[in-house]
């Protein structure tokens, strides 16, 4: 199980930047919102660029955002090795190739009441679905028990087209909800690892 830890629910996001780069988290996931796909909103782009003096790890950022292509440039020029995307965002078959287009491996993520079948026309241009266990935008929330249905219904439609595609789970993920989780390959957490002092025992027991 690869694991991706959000930071930016925490209250010392350096430090925990710092600490998170000494344990062997996959990813760090990076939650970019306008305030208009979804109510929140994250720190700007110019404070978020400065990540590289607290971590090295590869970034796998998630754009809750209205139009994506205002963004991708700019989050290419990281270190990114998945750009994800909504499936209920605008252009999304233009956005998904601008990622490619960056040689960065395209995601597309899935709300909680939306369709599996909307994921259809866009499966071969994506390298990762990004299933949303909560609501998108506010983090802390609880996992949302149907989302064990929906993993399930993904994985029969990627076995269908033949989509080698992996799939992420993403909100209210720890040690009891990962067990909802079967069949994902990658697991977005936030709270539950900064929220102890051992990040890496945390990870592991996720893991």
């Amino acid at each position: 199980m690869l694991i991706s830890t959000s930071f930016l629910s925490s209250i010392n996001p350096a430090k925990d930047l710092k600490k998170l780069n000494d344990t062997d988290t996959d990813f760090i996931h990076v939650d970019v919102m306008d305030g208009i796909f979804v109510s929140g909103r994250t720190m700007p782009f110019k404070e978020m660029k400065k990540i590289y003096k607290y971590t090295s790890k590869r970034l796998d950022v998630h754009l809750m955002v209205e139009e994506p292509s205002k963004l991708i440039k700019k989050y290419a020029s990281l270190n990114a090795e998945y750009i994800t995307i909504h499936v209920e965002s605008e252009k999304v078959e233009e956005n998904l190739k601008l990622i490619k287009n960056y040689a960065i491996k395209s995601g597309i993520a899935i709300n909680p009441e939306t369709k599996v079948s909307e994921l259809v026309p866009y499966l071969p241009l994506v390298d990762m679905i990004l299933v949303m266990s909560v609501e998108p935008g506010k983090g802390g929330q609880a996992f949302i028990p149907k989302t064990k249905t929906k993993i399930k219904e993904i994985t029969k439609l990627l076995k269908e087209y033949k989509s080698d595609a992996i799939i992420s789970v993403d909100g209210g993920i720890n040690n009891e909800t990962k067990a909802n989780c079967v069949g994902a390959d990658v697991l977005v957490a936030g709270t539950y690892i900064i929220s102890d002092n051992d990040f890496q025992e945390r990870i592991n027991k996720l893991r």
